[in-house]
């Protein structure tokens, strides 16, 4: 989930500054304009004066620059309330959500009528995963001023972390009609889409993703055209990567529809995957940070390539698996260095994503009815300080083994070598999930309640990897049914 930070400017009021939150959707926070008739005594011309320079630097991203103004604000008039909203955008800002909810509040506390501070203590409150308390802040500012589309794109957010889907369609679809431009509005109703597994609607809202303010790869400007599909009179198809390491595997399975269209293509991606992808694709030239050939003709980052190829759940059947293919001597070698006459299972259970790790990564200690199991040989798939895991398994008593010789995140294809030697693969949503199902390892995928767009809903199996199979929180937080399900099965196939 990926929400943008975008300062408005300062005009007769504060208007449509924004705020990131947790999660995959994109998320806008929205100053209304100030009452006609203020709540307190307009403030003077200096303490305007300075509340205008503050929000300059606010807007420009000097957070450093602006904190020190506000509080000298502050210091002149304690009860500011204006002050004290930005103020604690700025705590929020920083990664200090109680200082900056407390701020908030203490400014509503002072002028109730002010939809932005509903609207801004929301995000605050929803970053938190207090989703209740963040949706009857945004109910509050709609109240105020009905036709906030950010709003109503943020209570849609809320209803798409709570699986309320058609709550959340009709909510972005009326941000839509409010505002027809709101790109993450757009991008946001796409979501929703997908997750009801629309995918022909949905694909179209994700292409607003360029014109939103926080998506982490920028639009390349080549002189060619964007392909639409066709086979090209002459030269080459460039096909670069977006996103991150897990998207840009996820959306390689494409990569032989593209193929199949009879064009020769050239695909540009992460260099930790060239070495893995040059050999599961030796037809195309895989490079990595080059530009465009004299003799390319048209390109197309690679998370539009489901627009084309994947517009219903049918054509999801054009999937191959594996379209990966591991080091096979490296692979060998992993699985003659662990082998013990049990079965190898790997497992990984932890990611640092800033926004949304906590509610994916799950507690090693739930694992232990299958640690305790003696056919299995477990092995770290995790990534991170060798010397961390090795303390964190010892503290939850995991019969782990961490080798030491593989770097999950600087070395991919040894990565891959080492997946593909296990018979089976648990793990949480996170890149490992994707190489192991590219390819073809048998792999269980826990996944958290508010999960993300592309495992869809209700189902236990994956049209992206058909070695797949999904196990769901039944409710948020709820880890403990979803290991005991994976517990559950691995009994029932042993027997």
């Amino acid at each position: 989930m990926r929400n943008n930070t975008n300062l408005g400017r300062l005009s007769s009021g504060l208007r449509s500054v924004g705020v990131a939150s947790t999660g995959p959707r994109r998320h806008q926070s929205s100053f209304a304009k100030h009452p006609a008739t203020p709540a307190r005594p307009v403030p003077s011309p200096v303490i305007q004066g300075l509340l205008a320079h503050a929000l300059r630097h606010h807007q420009a991203g000097r957070l450093t620059e602006a904190e020190p103004i506000y509080r000298q604000i502050l210091a002149v008039d304690a009860h500011h309330p204006d002050c004290l909203h930005l103020l604690g955008m700025i705590e929020y800002q920083a990664g200090r959500p109680q200082l900056a909810a407390e701020m908030i509040r203490n400014a509503i506390a002072i002028n109730q009528k002010q939809a932005a501070y509903h609207c801004n203590l929301g995000t605050v409150l929803q970053s938190q995963g207090e989703l209740q308390e963040a949706a009857k802040c945004y109910k509050r500012a709609l109240a105020l001023q009905p036709e906030l589309a950010e709003v109503h794109s943020n209570l849609g957010n809320i209803f798409q972390a709570q699986d309320k889907l058609d709550e959340a369609v009709a909510s972005h679809e009326r941000a839509l009609t409010l505002k027809p431009g709101l790109a993450e509005a757009h991008y946001n109703l796409g979501l929703a889409q997908l997750l009801k597994s629309d995918f022909s609607s949905g694909w179209q809202n994700l292409e607003w993703r360029w014109q939103t303010k926080d998506h982490q790869t920028p639009m390349r400007t080549y002189p060619q055209p964007l392909w639409l599909g066709e086979k090209l009179a002459s030269g080459d198809l460039l096909i670069w990567g977006e996103q991150g390491i897990g998207d840009e595997i996820m959306f390689a399975g494409l990569i032989p529809d593209a193929i199949r269209t009879g064009n020769h293509c050239m695909l540009d991606c992460d260099p930790r995957l060239q070495p893995l992808f040059a050999r599961s694709f030796p037809n195309v030239d895989v490079v990595s940070g080059a530009n465009p050939k004299p003799d390319t003709a048209a390109h197309l980052p690679s998370g539009s390539l489901p627009r084309l190829f994947r517009p219903t759940t049918a054509a999801f059947a054009a999937t191959t698996s594996p379209y990966l293919m591991a080091d096979p001597v490296a692979r060998e070698r992993f699985r003659a260095c662990y082998a013990d006459g049990r079965r190898l299972l790997g497992l990984a259970w932890h990611t640092k994503n800033r926004k949304t790790g906590r509610d994916r990564s799950i507690d090693l200690s739930l694992f232990a009815p299958l640690f305790a199991r003696p056919d299995i040989r477990w092995v770290s798939l995790q990534y991170g300080d060798h010397d961390a895991l090795e303390n964190q398994t010892a503290a939850a008593h995991a019969p782990l083994l961490i080798d030491r010789s593989v770097d999950q995140l600087a070395n991919i294809d040894s990565f891959a070598a080492q997946i593909a030697a296990m018979d089976m693969v648990i793990t949480i949503d996170n890149s490992t999930a994707h190489l192991a199902g590219a390819l073809g390892v048998p792999v269980w995928v826990l996944l958290p309640f508010a999960r993300d767009w592309r495992w869809l809903q209700a189902r236990e199996d994956s049209p992206w990897y058909p070695a797949m199979r999904l196990f769901r929180q039944p409710k948020p937080g709820d880890w403990q049914s979803a290991a005991k399900s994976t517990e559950r099965l691995i009994k029932a196939r042993s027997q």
